[in-house]
């Protein structure tokens, strides 16, 4: 697969197809005639006598600090020397990968006044699979993720640390010279081009939003399970009753569930006179309203994420008649809150499932089921501590959703006084979306226990979800060692594969 950059805008897919799947990246001949254009620009400036922000100041609050002519190109590298300054857990190759193209996709928009090989540097790197250490600390979303775009271009000057296409780590510059790669001798602003952006925080934006359109059709699955595992009623979830709400997410996951549920000999054998509940728990009942709303979170969060992706970021920028002006788009702000949002959407989706999983293991609650669907109850206890499991995360992602774009701390000595904690928040969520697809695991494996335990014919697309189970994890019976079973329980489903089960059957679950 290729990815074109510079003569169109980028799309989620883009960025995860080169993150996570090391699609080519090739750099549009018009984007590097343009970005020669406004280079030019940039060269006047460098020996203008009067200051320019970037060019022949220093940075932040050092703005007014004005630079000889024979040491601007020196300020560049200093600048993304001490800069590098991460600290922590290494930083997961797609999230460095995906920061990367999008600031090689800002740097094509010709806006930043950099040089062609500059682009081409960085495209040469990702397809040539190197991608530098960034620690997991330093970056308070604004002014850019600093850090770790500093170790991205630290990495493209031949200096600092890098994992190479074999994931063995090495020194940048052994590893640009084993491929071929010449490493940057920055000119003015080129530094502060390649660190001034949001791409760290938006990269792990499209990665999300990636993971949660899987995991939000998997969660609508897991619904519907439960809902014939617990003999629940699919009633209400009429399209009629949907469409007095018209949230269209709602609408969409009542659609999966009737789909799920269509077929069932479970569901089919509880509509009978002699069913005395009136109504079923809100944790089954409820689940296209809430389902729904993380759906509808998510379509906000993909609107913010593709107009991030049109934008040309940078500070001072390349105006689109000539100007060189600074400006304050690096903030994060609209990032962040979107970011922080998913983490409360993604809390409260966990939180439904784990309630779905708790109630059948409660004898007071499932139906007929055994307590914990245990083999023997006493001498077993079934999913008793899988619960827990659940709980364990659950509880995590609620910590997980304390926002942290509501956070400021000021820094540069006041000069920036407001950032928007944008890299922070994306980070916790891509921690709240690992537990999110525990939690929807762990409720799949309980309810297809409880399935079949029932011993009645479940809807097709139910008994094709459990046979791919089955594959892999054994039916009901005494205790096992339980662990890897959910671990196999959670590959299948951040795989899709229990998802890809259920669409084999019903083409259109979304």
């Amino acid at each position: 697969m290729r990815i074109t950059v510079g003569s169109r805008t980028l799309t989620r897919d883009d960025v995860v197809a080169v993150a996570r799947h090391d699609a080519e990246v090739v750099i549009d001949a018009d984007a590097l005639a343009a970005m020669t254009a406004t280079r030019a620009l940039i060269a006047g400036l460098a020996h203008d006598t009067v200051p320019h922000y970037g060019v022949s100041t220093g940075f932040g609050a050092l703005a007014t600090t004005h630079i000889p002519l024979e040491k601007r190109a020196e300020l560049q590298r200093s600048l993304v020397r001490s800069h590098a300054a991460s600290s922590g857990a290494e930083v997961e190759r797609e999230v460095v990968r995906a920061t990367m193209l999008l600031r090689l996709a800002t740097l094509a928009t010709s806006r930043t006044g950099a040089r062609p090989v500059v682009a081409e540097t960085y495209a040469a790197m990702l397809n040539a699979g190197i991608t530098p250490i960034v620690g997991e600390y330093g970056s308070l979303g604004c002014s850019g993720d600093l850090a770790p775009l500093a170790h991205c271009a630290l990495a493209a000057m031949g200096e600092g640390s890098v994992r190479n296409a074999a994931g063995d780590l090495v020194a940048a510059g052994s590893a640009l010279a084993a491929v071929g790669i010449r490493p940057l001798e920055l000119e003015e602003k080129e530094g502060l081009a390649l660190i001034n952006g949001t791409d760290g925080m938006l990269g792990m934006l499209c990665l999300a939003l990636a993971d949660l359109d899987l995991l939000v059709a998997t969660a609508d699955l897991a619904a519907a399970l439960s809902v014939e595992g617990q003999l629940g009623t699919d009633a209400v979830f009429a399209s009629d009753l949907q469409e007095l709400r018209p949230h269209p997410g709602q609408a969409t996951s009542a659609a999966n569930l009737r789909a799920v549920l269509a077929g069932s000999a479970i569901v089919a054998s509880h509509r009978t006179d002699d069913c005395t509940r009136v109504q079923d728990a809100y944790s089954l009942r409820c689940a296209p309203q809430v389902h729904g709303a993380v759906r509808d979170t998510m379509a906000h969060a993909a609107l913010v994420a593709s107009r991030e992706l049109a934008s040309a970021i940078d500070n001072p920028v390349v105006t689109l008649d000539g100007r060189v002006e600074s400006n304050g788009n690096f903030h994060g702000a609209p990032v962040a809150f979107v970011l922080d949002f998913l983490a409360i959407a993604v809390a409260d989706l966990a939180s439904m499932s784990e309630r779905r999983t708790d109630r059948f293991l409660d004898p007071a609650r499932n139906a007929g089921l055994p307590p914990f669907l245990a083999h023997d109850p006493g001498v077993d206890s079934g999913h008793m501590i899988a619960q827990y499991t659940q709980a364990g995360i659950v509880s995590e992602l609620k910590r997980l959703a304390n926002p942290a774009s509501v956070d400021s701390i000021p820094s540069s000595a006041m000069q920036e006084d407001h950032v928007s904690m944008g890299w922070s928040a994306g980070r916790k969520l891509r921690r709240a979306i690992d537990g999110l697809g525990r939690v929807v695991a762990i409720e799949l494996l309980t309810a297809a226990r409880g399935i079949d335990l029932r011993g009645i014919a479940p809807s097709p697309v139910t008994a094709a979800v459990v046979a791919a189970l089955r594959a892999e994890v054994e039916g009901p019976g005494p205790d096992r060692y339980l662990a890897p079973e959910i671990e196999r329980a959670v590959a299948l489903t951040q795989s899709g594969a229990l998802l890809a089960a259920a669409r084999s059957v019903v083409p259109e679950l979304v």
